[in-house]
């Protein structure tokens, strides 16, 4: 057997597809990005700061809503109007009205979420069109 053909030969061993690109993207984290990987990774954070911002707001306008027409139901439901001491008759009125407002401003969740992503999308379509256009060259 000949050595020298074995040593030019060597040992090699080639790695699967899902190898592959777990080492790329190891290998990525560590290198320079190129001026097209800076301008692509801009793009995803102003494309995803559209819905980030209206998810944010959508769910606190969602989950306070929620919260206001749950203690509305207690009030309501439960014998919580009797910490309303010489007000506990009225009780039933102010459960209605939380009930209602809290309702309301759940409702307005969606159309509030549509309003942020109409309003983020015209102000930031500019920028997003002038990379979108330099990435396509």
């Amino acid at each position: 057997m000949d050595h020298n053909n074995q040593e030019k030969n060597g040992f090699t061993y080639t790695y699967s597809a899902k190898e592959q690109a777990e080492l790329k993207r190891i290998r990525d984290k560590y290198t320079a990005p190129t001026e097209a990987e800076d301008k692509m990774a801009r793009l995803r954070r102003l494309d995803a700061s559209v819905t980030n911002t209206a998810l944010a707001v959508a769910l606190l306008f969602g989950i306070i809503g929620v919260l206001i027409l749950g203690f509305g139901m207690s009030l309501c439901m439960t014998d919580l109007g009797e910490i309303l001491g010489p007000y506990q008759d009225v009780s039933m009125a102010i459960g209605v009205v939380a009930g209602l407002i809290g309702g309301i401003l759940a409702s307005l969740a969606y159309p509030v979420y549509n309003a942020i992503v109409k309003a983020k999308r015209k102000k930031l379509a500019p920028e997003i069109i002038r990379l979108t256009d330099e990435l396509m060259k």
